[in-house]
């Protein structure tokens, strides 16, 4: 059984400050007050989402950066190192941002982070520092449960691309609790991608979200590639006027996979665009829901909300859904949204095969270009040339087991 006391006892051993400690036993309490988080049509409450057992942590690094990026960073002043460190070393950067963005008291599996947290990321860009090559960073988790924390800050007018890969190599976790906070101040430019790749034992659940300031630009590139079960929000708060958000996702399922995922942009401030575009690709028997969610609250005149859902069924046996939804509160607005569910385009497959193309093949041709959105927006060939090969790989063995 889960206890306080254990991480009192931990957080001791890891010479953590008060305040972490005060987060976590507050997070501990809330916890066991609230609910799951809602996922629309999809249900997961029976996964091994929490631990059952107290377990210990070490406060440890568990990623690899590329030695360019290390040497290009320092001459800049970025600071980019483990969470913990980072707490130790620079207190009022981390301290202010962490949970600020994501709060401890939304829902239980938000509250078990905070209060188990054992890994963790901190990326803070200075004020008018511009940043044109992407900052690379591969995850290889060890500890089980992972609950592992990427905190992004950039200061005013400063511009920055991040790719992350999440591996899980060795196989050695079985639960996954991932989240992401982007404060992104006036004026600065993030351009965040993802490749994971948890294999099929782990149950990964994620909140990616992001705080937009005044003409702030923040662009999601998503790659859920996992064999897994997965479940999580991908969210845009747009709370400056001008700010912009433009959240790209795509999912490939395959096997008896379930996948709940929601893409959220909500627009708070006058003039500020929300885009959503999310693609899936169901094989066998797998299960994906896309929800995309676009608000826009009284006050944000002047503002739009686009959201695109699309979904290919490869299979008779799979479950897949689009789900848009919009919610309007202001009268000056321009929003939209569309979504569908269907087979690969059969216009598109004749006009391969037309050309000699064998018919996987070419199946495999349309559905790349299905994903390209995604796809292209990935700032590391290397990174973006893996994640076409996971894509095929898993598209095969799918045609291969129909």
């Amino acid at each position: 059984m889960l206890s306080k006391e254990n991480i009192l006892v931990s957080s001791k051993e890891n010479n953590e400050p008060s305040w972490l400690t005060d987060l976590r036993t507050s997070s501990f309490e809330k916890m066991h007050k609230l609910s799951y988080p809602k996922m629309q049509r999809f249900s997961y409450q029976d996964w091994p989402l929490i631990a059952k057992e107290d377990f210990k942590w070490q406060n440890q690094p568990d990623f690899f950066i590329k030695k360019e990026n290390h040497d290009l960073l320092n001459d800049k002043g970025i600071i980019l190192c483990d969470l913990f460190t980072a707490i130790k070393q620079y207190p009022d950067l981390v301290k202010s941002a962490l949970a600020s963005v994501i709060k401890n008291d939304e829902d239980k599996l938000t509250a078990y982070h905070y209060a188990y947290l054992n890994s963790g990321l901190f990326l803070y860009i200075p004020k008018n520092t511009v940043l044109a090559e992407p900052i690379t960073v591969t995850l290889n988790p060890t500890q089980d449960p992972y609950i592992s924390h990427l905190l992004i800050v950039t200061e005013d007018n400063s511009q920055v691309k991040f790719l992350e890969e999440i591996q899980n190599e060795d196989k050695a976790v079985k639960s996954a609790n991932l989240m992401v906070e982007i404060v992104a101040h006036p004026g600065s430019h993030v351009e965040f991608s993802s490749l994971d790749e948890m294999d099929k034992d782990t149950t990964l659940y994620f909140n990616r979200r992001a705080r937009i300031e005044n003409d702030a630009h923040v662009e999601w590139a998503i790659a859920f590639m996992n064999d897994c079960n997965t479940l999580g929000d991908l969210d845009s708060e747009l709370i400056g006027e001008g700010s912009y958000a433009d959240s790209k996702a795509i999912a490939v399922t395959t096997g008896d996979q379930r996948v709940g995922i929601n893409n959220r942009v909500t627009n708070r401030g006058p003039h500020s665009t929300g885009l959503i575009n999310q693609r899936g690709v169901l094989l066998e028997n797998s299960q994906l829901i896309f929800n995309g969610i676009g608000q826009i609250v009284h006050g944000a005149h002047g503002s739009k909300a686009d959201q695109q859902n699309r979904v290919l069924m490869m299979s008779d046996n799979a479950h897949g859904d689009a789900n848009p939804l919009l919610l309007i509160d202001e009268n000056d607005v321009i929003a939209a949204h569309a979504a569908s569910v269907g087979p690969v385009d059969q216009i598109q497959m004749n006009y391969l095969m037309s050309r000699g193309i064998p018919y996987d093949q070419a199946q495999r041709l349309v559905i790349r270009g299905f994903l390209g959105a995604v796809l292209d927006a990935i700032p590391n060939k290397e990174v973006r040339q893996k994640m076409i090969d996971i894509l095929e790989k898993k598209l095969i063995d799918g045609q291969t087991r129909r």
